[in-house]
C-alpha cells in the first residue's frame, strides 16, 4: 500500500467513525424516528452524500450503531452466564444485558429488531447483526449442551431467541409480554429440551440392550 492509499484509508476510517459517533449520539438524544440523515451528516461534519457511502439508508445507520451495542451486550451476557446453573438461570443471565439495554430505549430497540428480521437482504450491516444473533444462539446452545451442542440444543436456542425477539419488539408497543413471561417461556423450552434429551438417551440404551450377545452395533 502506497502512502497515498494509506492516507485515503485513514480518511475513510475517520469519516466512518465520525458518522457512527454522530448517529449514535443523535439516536440516543432524540430517538431513531426523529433523526434525519442530514442531521447525522451535519453532526459528523461531512456531506450528506458521504453518509450514504457508509450506510445507504437511515435504517442501515441504525443497524451500524445498534450492532455495536448488541454485540457488547451479547459478549457480556455470555461471559457472565459461564458457570451459572441451572440452564434456565444461565440463559436468563446471558440475555439480561440485552434486555436491560432494550428497556432503556424500547422504541429504537424495536426498530433495530425489525430491521434485523425484515431488512434488506443485501445490507452488510444486517448481515453483521444476524451474525451476532447466530453467535448468541450458539452460546445459548452451549449453555444447554456443552461445547458440542447437537441439533436439538440449537433448535432450543433458536426458540429462546425467537421469544426474546418478540419481547424486544413489543416493548415499544405496550404489549403485555413481560420479562416474567419470557422467563416462563425459557423454562418451558428448556424443559422440552430436557425431556427430548432424556428420551433420546433412553432409546439409545434400549437399542443397545436389544443387540444380541456377541454381535456388534453397526
Amino acid at each position: 500500500m502506497t502512502a497515498e492509499q494509506s492516507r485515503r484509508e485513514r480518511s475513510k476510517l475517520q469519516k466512518r467513525a465520525r458518522i457512527f459517533t454522530a448517529a449514535r449520539t443523535l439516536f440516543a438524544q432524540h430517538g431513531y424516528a426523529a433523526v434525519t440523515t442530514q442531521q447525522v451528516a451535519e453532526h459528523a461534519d461531512v456531506a450528506a452524500g458521504t453518509v450514504f457511502r457508509y450506510a445507504a439508508t437511515k435504517a442501515e445507520l441504525l443497524l451500524m450503531v445498534f450492532n455495536a451495542d448488541f454485540r457488547a451486550c451479547v459478549e457480556r451476557g455470555l461471559a457472565e452466564a459461564a458457570g451459572v446453573s441451572p440452564p434456565t438461570a444461565a440463559i436468563w443471565t446471558a440475555l439480561a444485558p440485552t434486555l436491560a439495554a432494550a428497556a432503556a430505549r424500547p422504541a429504537d430497540t424495536a426498530a433495530y429488531q425489525r430491521e434485523l428480521i425484515f431488512g434488506e437482504a443485501a445490507d452488510p450491516h444486517r448481515a453483521e447483526g444476524l451474525a451476532i444473533v447466530a453467535h448468541l444462539e450458539e452460546g445459548i446452545a452451549r449453555l444447554l449442551a456443552g461445547e458440542h451442542p447437537g441439533d436439538d440444543a440449537h433448535s432450543a436456542a433458536r426458540a429462546v431467541f425467537a421469544c426474546a425477539h418478540v419481547v424486544l419488539v413489543r416493548a415499544s408497543t405496550g404489549g403485555d409480554l413481560s420479562a416474567a413471561q419470557l422467563q416462563v417461556q425459557i423454562e418451558q423450552i428448556v424443559a422440552g429440551w430436557d425431556r427430548r434429551t432424556i428420551r433420546a438417551a433412553d432409546m439409545s440404551r434400549t437399542a443397545k440392550r436389544a443387540i444380541p450377545a456377541g454381535e456388534k452395533e453397526s
